[in-house]
């Protein structure tokens, strides 16, 4: 049996998999949070309301150290499925929010496994493993839910690794702030979240085994600027922030975020968001949902 059916064969022993985390949200990390964004951390106080996507900093993952794989991941087989692929990374993830989660609020959290999908890229098989998390607060309502898609990949062949797509932003977008990511803001992050990926903090480690030219900017990071960004130019609170990983960012290159409004659906207003690399090419990009006005 090839790796492909094999995958195919055990995704129904791992679909529908649990795990239950509790926690309670920490204004110190919160402070920790605002301050690594440029923020006032003053107003992060007991009974102060988290901002909307600041839940990456609950439940970070608590491997011990002696569980970390060499690409400093969490070793695979307990909660996610270990499908003999060494790589893996963040391809997507839509956040719901349903709620208000305030500082010092006990919170829980019910993970399940959704699907396992195999798929042949162009550098080789692929696994698509589906995530879905549920955030309760403290009365047991659901605050946030976050669905993940992780993708797993085989080790890279000498000479086999594509360019990423290059495609570029069309249109004039609202919103627009450029950054640039340092060696600092990301270890600040990945510190924050618990996230040891080697790739975001080891140089030698992110050119030689994973073949990128630079330190790679943290997914989740990337998010926090964007809905950072946006919450200060719309009034109203996003109801969805659906995002889409197309390309890396890289540390100390340019970073231009940008977003604006595009319609309505049932829910409210809707609009896009991208974040677009140094050389102009899209690396991320997400479909918003404004809350609209009771």
């Amino acid at each position: 049996m090839n790796a492909f059916d094999r995958i195919s064969a055990d995704a129904s022993t791992w679909i529908g998999r649990e795990e239950i985390a509790t926690d309670e949200v920490s204004g110190t990390e919160a402070r920790r949070l605002a301050a690594t964004l440029n923020l006032d951390p003053a107003p992060f106080v007991p009974g102060a309301t988290l901002p909307i996507g600041w839940h990456v900093t609950l439940f970070p993952p608590l491997a011990p150290s002696a569980q970390i794989g060499p690409d400093g991941h969490p070793k695979k087989g307990d909660f996610l499925p270990d499908l003999g692929l060494p790589r893996r990374m963040f391809a997507s993830r839509k956040l719901i929010f349903r709620g208000d989660l305030k500082i010092g609020e006990p919170v829980r959290r019910v993970s399940r496994i959704a699907e396992v999908t195999p798929k042949m890229g162009r550098t080789g098989l692929l696994a698509f493993v589906t995530v879905v998390h549920d955030i309760h607060g403290e009365d047991g309502r659901i605050a946030v839910t976050e669905e993940q898609k992780i993708v797993y990949r085989e080790e890279a062949a000498s000479g086999a690794k594509k360019g990423p797509a290059e495609d570029r932003p069309e249109g004039d977008f609202e919103w627009q702030r450029e950054v640039t990511p340092s060696p600092a803001l990301l270890f600040r992050y990945s510190a924050i979240t618990f996230n040891a990926h080697r790739i975001h903090y080891d140089g030698d480690y992110t050119r030689e085994e994973e073949g990128y030219p630079e330190r790679v900017v943290n997914g989740g990071l990337t998010a926090i600027l964007g809905l950072t960004m946006i919450a200060e130019k719309h009034p109203a609170p996003l109801a969805e922030f659906a995002v889409r990983n197309r390309r890396p960012l890289f540390v100390n290159r340019k970073v231009t975020l940008m977003a604006r409004r595009t319609g309505e659906n049932e829910t409210g207003e809707t609009g896009e968001f991208c974040a677009v690399d140094a050389d102009g090419f899209i690396a991320a990009t997400a479909d918003l949902v404004w809350t609209r006005p009771s």
